[in-house]
């Protein structure tokens, strides 16, 4: 380690590792907590099933709305650690590119196009499916097997 003026240090910050979890975490956590556990629950408990389609209306695009905003987070730490390529040649840039692709077409069929159920059912999926798949990848700046 020289200490001169052009030597720069490569290393991610801990700051940086620690938001991509978390923001990780919320999205992806929260995707998959919405569809496979709360809606299922509140429909078994006996609501009526156009009040579990109102609960869904309502949090789904909030939650779509959060994962667009963490996704950028975690786009902005992946920059910073490896660089404007990474989003394009990273398995991770890929996945996130795909998932904010999926947050857009969200709201543009949500806004534009009244009767787009399945399309925004897919999209949801989509998005949960990339998350899975994001969770399997190294943090930024971490090894594989770190």
């Amino acid at each position: 380690m020289s200490k001169s003026a052009t030597f720069k240090s490569h290393q991610p910050s801990r700051a940086a590792a620690v938001s991509w979890q978390l923001a990780q975490t919320l999205w992806v956590g929260g995707l998959w907590l919405l569809q496979f556990v709360i809606l299922p629950a509140i429909g078994q408990v006996g609501l009526a099933p156009l009040l579990v389609e109102e609960i869904a209306a309502r949090l789904a695009p909030l939650l779509v709305g959060l994962t667009a905003v963490c996704v950028a987070l975690q786009a902005i730490a992946l920059l910073r650690s490896d660089g404007l390529s990474s989003l394009l040649r990273d398995m991770r840039g890929q996945l996130l590119l795909t998932v904010a692709a999926m947050a857009l077409s969200y709201f543009v069929a949500l806004h534009h196009w009244p009767e787009a159920e399945y399309w925004l059912r897919f999209s949801y999926l989509v998005m949960a499916f990339c998350g899975l798949l994001l969770v399997l990848q190294p943090v930024p700046g971490q090894s594989r097997g770190a």
